[in-house]
């Protein structure tokens, strides 16, 4: 749900943010397909990596140096398939540079056993969809996870790891940082006291990259 916050009145800029969000939906879309969790996940950090590394519109700052994003290796216990409960309703409104007031909904929470309850958003504007940030007790410490806490799922985005009759997937290994994690210029939904857990979640997308 991050948006950046810089001048999008260039045409090449708007379709090279048009561009990147429709390769984060494929990425997305090949995690879907995938009966292999864990192939999946190798191949969403290699697509990752190379979208990071090439694309005009990619947060990295030092594009030279850059190494590829520092990745936790799989850890099939924390993935889980998980009803959404219901939860009392609760308005967040997130103020960003470019689109004004954001408003969120909660919707509803997931529980996940081990780890802790998360909140399950819906965003109230143009687009829609689902929104759950984690943010685990290694936040913000040497060697752990964005102080600001990582975004699960950002449907508006194409970050989506698929449902079932079962309910949804809540996948920790795919955990990953926001824009802002990397460039200032960008305005991101951090994580709420909702969805903050008090486990250290060494899983997913780490504080830092890997450089020269």
């Amino acid at each position: 749900m991050d948006t950046p916050v810089l001048d999008l009145t260039s045409l090449d800029y708007a379709l090279a943010v048009a561009d990147w969000r429709l390769r984060v939906a494929r990425i997305y879309a090949d995690v879907r397909a995938s009966s292999d969790p864990a192939e999946a996940h190798a191949g969403w950090v290699a697509s990752r990596d190379e979208l990071f590394a090439t694309h005009p519109a990619s947060p990295i700052l030092d594009a030279a140096a850059f190494r590829g994003l520092d990745v936790a290796p799989y850890d099939p216990a924390l993935r889980f398939v998980v009803p959404v409960l219901p939860d009392e309703p609760r308005r967040m409104d997130v103020p960003t540079g470019t689109d004004g007031v954001v408003p969120f909904e909660r919707l509803g929470r997931v529980e996940l056993p081990g780890v802790g309850s998360l909140a399950v958003w819906a965003l109230r504007s143009y687009g829609g969809g689902l929104f759950v940030p984690v943010k685990d007790a290694r936040a913000g410490r040497p060697g752990g996870t964005y102080g600001g806490g990582r975004y699960l799922l950002d449907t508006n985005k194409g970050a989506h790891l698929g449902a079932s009759d079962e309910g949804l997937v809540v996948d920790l290994n795919f955990a990953y940082n926001p824009s802002c994690a990397y460039d200032p210029a960008w305005a991101c939904p951090l994580a709420q006291a909702e969805n903050t857990v008090p486990v250290g979640l060494d899983v997913g997308e780490r504080a830092a990259v890997r450089t020269a």
